[in-house]
């Protein structure tokens, strides 16, 4: 420490010989270590930490093994510790192994630089569900919308300045438009949104069309299709869209667009063990897939030279 010598400051001896390099260092953050409980989730965190997954389970096995190798970034709490801004995968792991303190970095972010960075680090994960890129969009573009940036999805480009979801697309793996889309399941009801997630209803016509529905409309849109065991097509997607903003979408009007038939889907599934036999240990799925394919094309050919004796 430097000492102070009738009211002069005099530099520490140590500090003399260093380089501009390592006084530069002097300046810069620091990783702290820091008690588990000093560490809190950020309030509106959009991701979910704790799906299953074979990336969460490598993670794990690394924490367990080496310990957290990147420190988490935080910021400070009014109320006192620290919330986490990037890491919360790695919280998760660590509180799950048992390790009693964290590494971080101390930065001092507003709520809105807070919200964009949030999404920014885990927007472009392999395994995020649509309903996470729909939280993960609409926080981002509010808090774009506080700092007063442009934020109209439906607008054109004027001039020079970008929209809202051009922005976001210059971060993200989404184009704008899929962005657009991703924003819009926000308004559906929780149930249809979980049915996205699940595959049970498809995305585009949940995005385009249903989510322009109403609550009430979508209520018994979803008793439908659970009662019936049924999906809307596209097509069908379409025609409630139409029929709502036209007013004219009574619950008897969704039962008779949900009844309608479509043509049915022809899908064929074998069993791993049934094929195996047939082939060596070394072959791929998709050799596999080319030899079926060959084999097929074979047989069809001699079955149309055998009609047409």
């Amino acid at each position: 420490m430097a000492r102070k010598l009738n009211g002069i400051e005099l530099t520490r001896y140590d500090d003399l010989f260093k380089t501009d390099a390592e006084r530069e260092a002097d300046q810069q953050e620091r990783v702290q270590i820091v008690p588990a409980e000093q560490v809190f989730p950020y309030a509106r965190q959009p991701y979910s930490v704790d799906r299953p997954s074979a990336d969460l389970v490598r993670l794990m096995d690394s924490i367990e093994r080496t310990g957290i190798a990147e420190p988490l970034i935080v910021r400070p709490r009014s109320e006192g510790g620290y919330e986490i801004i990037s890491g919360h995968r790695r919280d998760y792991c660590a509180k799950a192994v048992g390790l009693d303190t964290r590494p971080v970095l101390v930065r001092n972010y507003s709520d809105e630089e807070a919200d964009i960075l949030v999404v920014d680090y885990n927007i472009n994960r392999e395994d995020l569900l649509p309903s996470e890129k729909a939280k993960a969009y609409k926080l981002k573009l509010d808090a774009m919308k506080r700092q007063g940036q442009r934020t109209d999805l439906t607008s054109r480009q004027l001039g020079t300045k970008l929209r809202a979801d051009e922005i976001l697309a210059e971060k993200a793996e989404d184009s704008a438009r899929q962005i657009q889309r991703y924003v819009r399941l926000n308004k559906l009801i929780p149930p249809l949104l979980d049915a996205v997630d699940a595959g049970t209803l498809k995305f585009v016509p949940a995005a385009d069309f249903l989510s322009h529905l109403s609550e009430k409309e979508q209520t018994y849109l979803l008793l439908v299709m659970e009662r019936d065991e049924v999906s809307p097509s596209l097509g069908q997607a379409q025609r409630l869209k139409q029929l709502s903003g036209e007013g004219k979408l009574e619950n008897n009007i969704i039962d008779l667009i949900m009844r309608e038939e479509k043509p049915l889907e022809r899908k064929v599934t074998i069993r791993n063990d049934r094929l195996q036999k047939y082939f060596p240990a070394s072959y791929t799925p998709k050799q596999m897939e080319d030899v079926i394919i060959k084999l097929l094309e074979g047989w069809h050919r001699k079955r149309q030279q055998e009609m047409s004796r």
